[in-house]
């Protein structure tokens, strides 16, 4: 089993996103910066798991109809203080939207859709402003952070590729962390929890393609790629002009989240 994994009973794809090696040395240290998806079914022994953390922060990335219809559980004496972000123009979370028009649709056209959505998910508002906030906390070294969304691979999954971009971590191993996601832990207990969430708010699917709904792709992360590169021209000045990374912010992330 992969030791970046947190196994737990009712939170799926919780795990470390430290660990890699960083361009200008050493590595991210591991610990520090967690990620998962809803916290809604947790158990009370996941709980204690949780508490055992430390966390002192949560980014919540899931809308507010998300956070009503699968509100998560806390620990009893959990401090952390908890970020969320606001309801965006676009409503949903990419594999929401796809879900949306992939009623009828099979396996493959869901994937193309997803694919899209990848496309522009870089530049959505309230992800941007949620990713600023969570970079300023980070900098801070005030200690462990965690950042989730409802299934811990989309949102989520771009707003740790793009913290792993900004210290310096090699492309190969952001996207071998973006694909963790369909390996961590109990795969089928996350792709049943992660059915019953979509089916709550989009209606009835299809088997194959809540399964596709609920994985994650190279071709997604890609396109993500594609798209900041061909409107900002290189991804230093995405990171920069759109998440508020520059030399000085970059020198504090790399101090509070990289060991030698």
């Amino acid at each position: 089993m992969n030791d970046r994994i947190l196994l737990l009973e009712g939170v799926h794809n919780f795990r470390d996103a430290g660990g890699y090696a960083v361009a200008a040395g050493g590595k991210m240290k591991c610990a520090v910066v967690w990620r998962s998806g809803q916290h809604h079914g947790a158990t009370d022994t996941d709980l204690e798991h949780i508490a055992a953390l430390g966390l002192t922060s949560v980014f919540d990335l899931r809308t507010s109809r998300e956070r009503s219809v699968h509100p998560c559980r806390r620990p009893q004496t959990f401090a952390a203080r908890v970020f969320f972000a606001k309801d965006p123009d676009l409503r949903h979370a990419p594999h929401l939207a796809a879900a949306q028009t992939t009623r009828q649709r099979t396996a493959q056209s869901t994937r193309e859709s997803l694919t899209r959505n990848y496309g522009g998910i870089c530049f959505r508002p309230e992800l941007q402003a949620m990713i600023r906030d969570w970079f300023d906390e980070l900098a801070r070294g005030r200690g462990p952070s965690l950042v989730n969304c409802m299934a811990g691979k989309d949102r989520t999954g771009i707003a740790v590729a793009m913290l792993h971009a900004a210290l310096g971590i090699h492309r190969d191993d952001i996207m071998a962390d973006y694909l963790l996601t369909n390996s961590a832990g109990n795969v089928k207990a996350r792709i049943a929890s992660g059915a019953e969430a979509i089916r709550a708010i989009t209606g009835q699917l299809d088997d194959a393609v809540l399964q596709v709904l609920m994985g994650v792709e190279p071709d997604y992360l890609e396109a993500a790629w594609q798209a900041v590169e061909e409107r900002y021209g290189t991804f230093d000045a995405y990171l920069e002009q759109a998440l508020g990374v520059d030399a000085v912010k970059r020198e504090r992330m790399l101090a509070a989240l990289v060991e030698t």
